[in-house]
């Protein structure tokens, strides 16, 4: 039997293992979970109901026991077709209790009164329930104490089975024949705004089951930004065009982008492209199970260096998975040990001249003998747009 997310019980299983193996060490004796990727990776509950902010949503996870959903009683249906066996139900909304009372009343029954509660509390975090909530419950289950739970989530979720990794996978090969059909609808005169949308549409048809992130831009000899709407402005000869995509396939995300010259490029943003490109293959050589974080930055950096650019602060690259941006950051500060399994996203950027920039992203897994690309390589030269 598999869960409506496709995954057979066994990998719950393995993922419930990992995450108990992370509370141990922390002496964590009870995990609440309450954000849709959190959830989905410890139970297989997809829904895009979570778009809607009225309800709470609760998953708890024993020290040494099966998780046990606490969840409005409009998702009971689709929760029992995961592996969840234990699913407990309030009526939502329901303002003056939205689950505060049942969810405290199981943290007491699942764990001891001197036990710990390991909720997610760090960087790249969130509770989703009124913080007046989450005060109500720290009262009605003391002597409890409530402690971060942020570094099991983490490291447990950080590394892919095979089966997420063919997730991802998936998701890069809907955007990849996308991106092949960029010709067919973007071209000298066709406005951005539209360009956007057949984009999307053509992620559809290609196998995406959503687009969940796209952005991007298009400006003479580069873009202002890399996170913006589209506008309206018509392409121009010249202009240099880029589409970044967080399409999704089976919950999981694919993030790349790729540029385009419109008709012609002149020989700085075909230089800063040739740069990009050899930065990115700096970065895939160096992510390798053993090195750090901040070893595939110094790599990309490097490169971007030695051509004469700035490489800039921030960061470029990150983990992907059931979220278009996870932990870790490919940054300097970020030391986080990199491991066979792990999905990363290799992304670095340049300012090809004042306020134009260029960036060049990848999806990649890690393997012992060397990364393995999810997305398909770009072309080494930039293409060309009629």
């Amino acid at each position: 039997m598999s869960c409506p997310s496709g995954f057979p019980p066994a990998e719950f299983a393995r993922r419930a293992a990992a995450l108990q193996s992370g509370m141990a060490t922390a002496e964590i004796d009870a995990l609440l979970l309450t954000t849709p990727a959190d959830i989905a990776y410890a139970s297989g509950f997809t829904t895009r109901f979570w778009e809607s902010p009225t309800r709470p949503w609760f998953l708890i996870l024993p020290a040494q026991a099966a998780p046990i959903a606490v969840i409005p009683a409009i998702g009971a249906a689709l929760m029992a077709h995961t592996w969840v066996e234990d699913i407990r139900t309030w009526d939502a909304p329901a303002p003056e209790d939205d689950g505060v009372s049942l969810l405290a009343a199981t943290l007491r029954e699942a764990m001891p009164a001197n036990g710990r509660l390991g909720v997610p509390l760090g960087h790249e975090t969130h509770l989703r329930m009124p913080w007046s909530d989450f005060d109500r419950l720290r009262a009605e289950i003391a002597p409890r104490a409530v402690v971060d739970a942020t570094p099991a989530v983490r490291r447990a979720r950080e590394v892919k089975s095979a089966a997420e990794v063919e997730r991802v996978r998936a998701a890069c090969a809907a955007a990849g024949a996308a991106f092949d059909r960029v010709p067919e609808f973007a071209a000298t005169g066709r406005p951005l705004d539209a360009v956007f949308r057949d984009f999307q549409r053509a992620c559809l048809e290609e196998g995406a089951d959503w687009v969940s992130y796209l952005a991007g831009g298009a400006g003479p000899g580069g873009y202002a930004d890399v996170i913006s709407p589209a506008a309206s402005r018509p392409l121009q000869t010249g202009d240099v065009l880029m589409l970044d995509t967080g399409a999704v396939r089976a919950g999981y995300f694919c993030d790349y982008d790729r540029n385009y010259a419109v008709r012609r490029a002149e020989d700085d943003v075909r230089r800063a492209y040739d740069v990009l490109f050899a930065a990115t293959e700096a970065g895939i050589e160096a992510a390798r199970p053993g090195a750090r974080a901040c070893d595939v930055h110094a790599a990309i950096a490097a490169v971007i260096a030695a051509a004469g650019y700035d490489p800039g602060a921030g960061r470029l690259g990150h983990g992907l998975g059931l979220q278009l941006t996870e932990p870790p950051s490919l940054l300097p500060a970020d030391r986080t040990p990199l491991r066979d399994g792990m999905v990363l996203t290799i992304e670095p950027g340049l300012q090809v001249s004042p306020g134009r920039l260029m960036v060049h992203e990848e999806n990649i897994v890690l393997r012992a003998g060397g990364a393995e690309m999810l997305s398909p390589r770009a072309p080494a030269s930039l293409p060309t747009l009629e």
